[in-house]
């Protein structure tokens, strides 16, 4: 069958910055195959989505490995306690969640490849220099400003996929995406089993060698970033001025983001206010930000426990850091997977709940086995809960951010999610205490506890996505050949938004 040949017909209007990083129109209106398309996308995907997951195992190398220096008595040699621990872990999803808005309102203005750089660099030299920390002040100051160097990252990750792909291509996307984060932690258990090995050399613990190690290897991360990222589809240079696109292919890469969203049709330097409080506004965005919020507490509790945890089982101390990896590398495989039904079946709501059930199961089956002596049955569950901890969570967001009206209001609404996610580190902080340790009773409870609430709020969000559309559709009509996104009542366009919640 002959290729489909595409043209954006969307009316251009007078030379208006566009959310995707040009000038409008940037070049005349033109024609592509299919296939032509599908070579650029693949083009797009081999230096887009690289430099993103390699940013964000970068990021949670750095946020992650104190978890596994707990095994090298990291409280020692410190001086603290575990609960004082918790606090510092508290104060990076702190600094994380104060500066994730501030960041993003900075990413519109400068642009990813000016903003994203920085980021990378800035706390890779946080994360080189926390290996030289004494005491209680140092240790939290440390977690504090890791936390603020860090904490635009991720939304800055997500609003470039959304810069590059179209609607129904970035499920897949957010999923590769957080795959770097799952990488980095499956990954950093068997790193730090070898590299925990060198407590001694040259006078320092192992685990400031993992600190020093992981935090270089983010600045070579945060350089090749510049040279590798392409901007936005009409500029595709990098901050290196290394040129990857030609006119045509970065026309085609424009236009295409057009004529799936016209919404990105303009953009500003800035968000305005309205658009702030619109995205605030917006109750139906809460069901989403609840979920990231109790459901991924006990995951982050986990991400710093679960070595620990398994040491409590009867491993041995370091090898429990390789041990607790395990699950990790399962979600490598379950992340894609997720991504694809998503993408493939438009019901993303329904592939959230699947993975939100999973992770409360397995949680559920921990907790009933607190008291058991079967320690390879606790091993296996405990694996399996890591397995499928967040595979639910870049759907939940692929879902929220469909959902948005205005390239500003996106850009707000990512960071509010993200901040989400991250509030969800002050409370996983406290859900594993030392006077609760080593059986953890009561940390297992309140953790199938928070994710319970979390089922029922995407129960919600899938129901009123429901009603809303029902009352859509029995108050508008479809315009010819528009497609859903073109919903019309009374004459006018109705809020593109609207129609996009139905998808999941």
């Amino acid at each position: 069958m002959e290729s489909q040949e595409k043209t954006l017909e969307t009316p251009q209007p007078e030379r208006s910055e566009n959310e995707l990083g040009g000038v409008g129109p940037i070049a005349p209106v033109i024609d592509w195959t299919e296939e032509e398309e599908k070579r650029l996308v693949r083009k797009v995907d081999f230096l887009v989505m690289p430099a993103l997951i390699l940013g964000f195992a970068a990021l949670q190398l750095d946020r992650g490995n104190i978890g596994f220096a707990l095994t090298d008595f990291f409280f020692k040699d410190v001086g603290i306690t575990q609960d004082q621990f918790n606090i510092g872990q508290q104060l990076l999803s702190a600094g994380i969640v104060l500066f994730e808005l501030p960041s993003n309102l900075i990413l519109y203005r400068l642009g990813p490849r000016i903003w994203v750089t920085g980021l990378i660099i800035s706390w890779g030299l946080v994360s080189t220099f926390q290996a030289f920390q004494k005491g209680l002040a140092s240790y939290l100051a440390t977690r504090l400003l890791l936390g603020l160097t860090a904490g635009g990252y991720i939304p800055a990750g997500l609003y470039c996929i959304n810069l590059w792909y179209k609607q129904s291509e970035t499920s897949l996307r957010f999923s590769l995406f957080f795959m770097g984060n799952s990488f980095s932690q499956a990954a950093s258990g068997l790193i730090s089993f070898g590299v925990l090995h060198m407590r001694g050399v040259a006078g320092l613990a192992g685990w400031q060698w993992l600190f020093i190690f992981d935090g270089i290897f983010t600045i070579l991360v945060g350089i090749a970033f510049a040279a590798i990222f392409p901007g936005a589809p009409s500029e595709g240079v990098s901050l290196l001025c290394i040129k990857y696109f030609t006119e045509r292919e970065r026309t085609i890469l424009h236009q295409r983001i057009l004529l799936d969203d016209p919404t990105k049709l303009k953009r500003r330097k800035n968000v305005s206010p309205r658009e702030m409080l619109d995205a605030v506004a917006n109750w139906r965005i809460y069901p989403h930000l609840v979920m990231a919020l109790l459901g991924l507490a006990p995951g982050n509790a986990l991400g710093s426990y679960s070595p620990t945890i398994v040491n409590n089982y009867g491993f041995g101390r370091l090898e429990s850091n390789a041990f607790a990896s395990i699950g990790r590398w399962v979600q490598l495989l379950l992340n894609p997977i997720w991504g694809y039904m998503a993408d493939r079946t438009g019901r993303r709501g329904y592939v959230v709940l699947a993975g939100l059930t999973l992770w409360w199961t397995f949680t559920l089956t921990s907790r009933l086995l607190v008291f058991s002596n079967d320690r390879d049955a606790k091993f296996g569950v405990l694996s399996v809960a890591l397995a499928v901890v967040a595979i639910w969570h870049p759907i939940n967001g692929s879902w929220l951010s469909l959902n948005c009206r205005s390239a500003g209001e996106r850009n707000v609404t990512m960071a509010l999610y993200i901040m989400s996610s991250n509030l969800a580190g002050i409370i996983g902080g406290q859900i594993f205490r030392e006077k609760d340790s080593p059986l953890y009773l009561a940390g297992w409870t309140v953790s199938v506890s928070l994710i319970s609430v979390a089922v029922l709020c995407c129960l919600i969000a899938i129901a009123q996505y429901r009603i809303l559309n029902m009352r859509i559709k029995r108050n508008s009509k479809l315009v010819d050949g528009a497609g859903p996104a073109y919903i019309m009542e009374a004459g006018e366009q109705r809020d593109i938004e609207l129609v996009r919640l139905y998808q999941g």
